[in-house]
């Protein structure tokens, strides 16, 4: 039930906008420093990237479509702010990686966030607490520098903008129910609908289930109903999110049913996809990880949620507008309970959750006197624990990174330890270790703070120049390739990639890519596919017809190449870079080679239906 507010510190309009100003600074560094200085990770970024780019170039905004097919993994609110970034005038002398244009919605997503977790800490500040606008810095940059959050924050993918708009929908709903005013109780719904238009129908569930936990721990299921008026509110959020869907079931019918609700809503919750079979405990790790180094604090905030819902009574004393602890609390058990139960499992399943523990955290570690609470200072001193130990395991790096195998990257190790950047790690962690230790034994304030000023630099110093550095080791060489191919291409020649599979090379090259594997039948199927596929901007057209090409252009891995079929195609080799080449081969070639492997029992395995997946 709401209440009459308790004597907090009041804080001015121009203190609020002070904090609100620190944190927006914090944010542009944080999230949009060098955002466009790397290329695209493959594999998933540059099939959201391909898909925005495509509708402002061809003016269709309706149905996502990436190499030649439609893409219905997700609903269209990314690509749209993908595709108005693309729109900008001169992007390709302002943007020439074309991936400040991917990653912006991201990156602005988790700002709002940042923004919003910070003004609800300014305005209802928790009771006793002297520096609130300390606190609303503090969990905001718990938020910032959670691990997910970071690199999410920076990927050209939907899960950041999932979080954001989810986040900022159920902020509105709890200060809408603290503040006891039914004043723009609509826009909470509004915001709701865009996370329904960023992922689909999983945004309501969450919501609910928020709801629903936190009416149980408050006894105040009408309070809420009254206020937050669900009715008219899901009404309104139908409203501006179905007609998309509606409309994209009129134009595409049957297959975007099947693969949208099917494929990427139901069987992600019932079945195991794309081979993501997790075990049912996967989140606690997920949530172990998300928090560092603050883990203990929002273990700590957890297990205070949970004695409430034991309590008898206790929180109907409390007033709304210091129940946000148990709110977040609410939020990031109705997470847990979702995804734990959903047989499809990833770590950024989690990001919607991020917020809730950046509350907990800050609210936990708001209290003024750790003397006056043993558990605390216990939680307090297993944070420090937990970022000695990460700086320790900073320190002995070279001891680690040579056990990094990647065949894709054989040079990072090395080239990861001579950069000296891991140490530059080390420093910053051990600092923050220092500092929250220096707080913890003169009993000072802004301990959270402390901590996190040297994990700010760590982001600057260390992890924005390691992420170049893993790009250009990773995917420099295939941008390389994907310039030779632009260059040697010629009109009408179709493009294949062989073995390793980058979606980026439709990216980078413009042009419809036919990805096949490693195995005899990759060779039979592009053989195939080349005489008989048909695909938006690409028709497959059979050798001995007019106007084929006599050549097809493979990008093909070293390790592919040196398998026994891949061998005696006498291929042109225009370029090598990385562990990629780049043959021109001879279709005549191909196809004999092709009906050997056939006559030798290796089948055609690409007319399966299935959906396309690198």
């Amino acid at each position: 039930m709401t209440g009459d507010r308790p004597d907090t510190t009041e804080l001015t309009p121009l203190v609020r906008r002070r904090g609100l100003w620190c944190i927006f600074v914090l944010a542009v560094v944080i999230f949009t420093w060098q955002l466009g200085s790397t290329g695209l990770v493959d594999e998933t970024p540059p099939l959201f990237a391909a898909s925005g780019r495509a509708m402002a170039e061809t003016g269709d905004w309706l149905t996502p479509r990436v190499n030649g097919l439609p893409r219905f993994d997700k609903p269209p609110l990314v690509y749209w702010l993908m595709g108005l970034s693309y729109s900008l005038p001169g992007s390709a002398s302002w943007d020439p990686l074309g991936t400040w244009a991917a990653r912006l919605p991201s990156a602005l997503a988790s700002m709002a966030s940042m923004l919003m977790l910070g003004d609800t800490l300014l305005r209802y500040p928790l009771a006793g607490d002297a520096h609130p606008r300390r606190t609303a810095v503090a969990g905001a940059l718990a938020f910032a520098l959670s691990p997910l959050v970071l690199i999410w924050s920076r990927t050209a993918v939907s899960d950041a903008l999932l979080s954001g708009t989810l986040s900022l929908s159920l902020l509105c709903q709890w200060r809408c129910y603290a503040s006891g005013s039914t004043r723009r109780w609509w826009l909470a719904w509004v915001l709701l609908a865009l996370a329904v238009l960023t992922k689909g129908p999983v945004a309501v569930v969450l919501t609910g289930i928020t709801l629903s936990l936190y009416a149980l721990i408050r006894r105040d299921l009408f309070g809420l109903w009254r206020l937050l008026r669900p009715i008219r509110g899901l009404l309104i959020t139908a409203v501006l999110s179905l007609p998309w869907y509606l409309a994209e079931l009129v134009v595409e019918g049957q297959p975007f049913w099947d693969s949208f609700f099917g494929y990427h809503n139901l069987q992600r919750l019932t079945s195991v996809v794309n081979d993501h079979l997790q075990p049912w405990w996967f989140f606690g790790p997920v949530l172990v990880v998300a928090s560092l180094p603050f883990t203990p604090l929002l273990l700590l905030g957890l297990a205070r949620c949970l004695a409430a819902f034991r309590g008898k009574g206790s929180r109907l004393q409390l007033p709304a507008q210091q129940s946000l602890r148990d709110f977040a609390g609410c939020w990031v058990f109705s997470l847990l309970i979702l995804f734990t139960l959903a047989a499809t499992k990833l770590p950024s399943y989690w990001l919607p959750a991020t917020p809730a523990a950046a509350l907990l955290i800050a609210l936990t570690a708001q209290a003024p006197s750790c003397k006056r609470r043993p558990l605390l200072l216990w939680m307090w001193s297993f944070t420090l624990l937990l970022t000695a130990v990460l700086a320790a395991g900073l320190w002995v790096s070279p001891l680690w990174i040579p056990l990094i195998q990647d065949p894709e990257m054989p040079t990072l190790p090395a080239e990861l330890l001579a950069s000296g950047l891991v140490f530059r790690a080390a420093v910053c962690f051990t600092a923050a270790a220092l500092l929250g230790l220096l707080t913890l034994v003169r009993t000072l304030d802004g301990r959270l703070l402390a901590v996190q000023g040297p994990l700010v630099a760590f982001q600057l110093v260390a992890l924005l120049p390691m992420i170049e550095l893993g790009d250009r080791v990773r995917q420099l060489p295939v941008r390389q390739v994907a310039g030779t191919v632009v260059s040697q291409r010629r009109p009408g020649e179709p493009l294949a990639m062989i073995g390793v599979l980058k979606p980026s090379m439709h990216f980078y090259t413009r042009q419809v890519v036919l990805y096949d594997g490693k195995s005899k039948s990759a060779l039979v199927n592009l053989a195939d596919r080349l005489s008989r596929e048909q695909r938006q901007g690409f028709q497959g057209i059979p050798l001995s017809d007019p106007g084929s090409s006599d050549t097809v252009l493979v990008v093909i891995d070293e390790r592919t190449a040196a398998r026994e079929h891949w061998q005696g195609l006498a291929p042109d080799v225009l370029g090598r870079t990385g562990i990629y080449a780049l043959w021109r081969v001879d279709r005549s070639r191909l196809e004999q080679r092709a009906a050997t492997l056939q006559a030798q029992g290796v089948d055609l395995t690409w007319r399966d239906p299935r959906p396309e997946r690198y």
